[in-house]
């Protein structure tokens, strides 16, 4: 099963925007997930539990700066293709 996932992070701290970036350059590493960017948030496609276990491991990366907020939409279909005509 193929599903869609968008995705906001908010570090609650001062510097925020370094540990958004370094969140979506990770994410961007993963070749089995698709990753597009745009000014509210991050969407992630591909195969469900490919993109859950990485979602999982690159979270608790970030979790390691106290109090950040992730908000996460889930859908099963992936909307990038649906989207692009494919």
């Amino acid at each position: 099963m193929n599903v869609s996932v968008e995705i906001s992070y908010y570090p609650l701290k001062d510097e925020f925007i370094p540990n958004i970036k370094n969140f979506i350059e990770r994410l961007n590493t993963h070749s089995h997930i698709v990753v597009k960017t745009n000014g509210i948030s991050t969407q992630v496609f591909g195969e469900y539990d490919k993109v859950m276990e990485t979602l999982t491991r690159e979270i608790r990366k970030s979790f390691e700066l106290p109090h950040s907020v992730f908000v996460m939409k889930i859908i099963n279909a992936d909307l990038n293709v649906v989207s692009s005509g494919s």
